[in-house]
């Protein structure tokens, strides 16, 4: 059995070695990507009646099943954009330099970050509905690991309104850089 903090981790590194190999223009694409899932996410829980009334106070499986869907979808859509053929003839999008990879990296590790940190998150809000993934069990190393790392996953502080902001940089910087 692995602890979910140690998948964390291991998932942070996978994702800075795909970052490297992707280059920053295609791994700041998945940035946006995930930032504007938690946007959505943000928007529906405060603004939509359904799913603020019905959704969030029910037993958690349905809001679990929403965000994890809404994460996941974004997230594809980020990492198969540049394979459009219009956007992969793009030289703003080939890695070129040393330092496209490096960013790449750091962007990569970013990524994972907004994208199983988010979902680990949303996994403990749903109190672990899942048999094969469980709880740290309290008093382990695992749980005062895990009690430290959960306060700073995204879902926490990118509440409202520091959602709002990163979605106007990011939305700046798109259009700035790629357009």
């Amino acid at each position: 059995m692995i602890g979910l903090d140690t998948l964390f981790w291991a998932l942070m590194v996978l994702f800075a070695v795909i970052g490297a190999l992707r280059g920053w223009a295609k791994e700041i694409l998945v940035t946006f990507s995930a930032i504007l899932g938690l946007f959505v996410i943000n928007a529906l829980e405060t603004y939509v009646p359904f799913v603020r009334d019905n959704l969030v106070v029910e037993d958690g499986s349905s809001i679990f099943w929403l965000r994890i869907g809404i994460i996941s979808l974004l997230a594809f859509f980020g990492y198969q954009t540049p394979n459009l053929p219009r956007l992969a003839g793009n030289t703003r999008f080939m890695r070129n330099h040393f330092q496209d990879s490096l960013l790449g990296l750091f962007l990569g590790a970013i990524n994972s970050y907004l994208l199983w940190g988010s979902l680990w998150f949303f996994l403990d809000a749903s109190k672990y509905r899942f048999t094969s993934i469980v709880a740290p069990l309290e008093g382990t190393s695992t749980y005062e690991v895990a009690q430290k790392i959960l306060p700073l996953l995204p879902p926490n502080w990118m509440g409202t309104p520091v959602i709002y902001f990163a979605v106007a940089i990011a939305f700046a910087f798109l259009l700035v850089v790629f357009i």
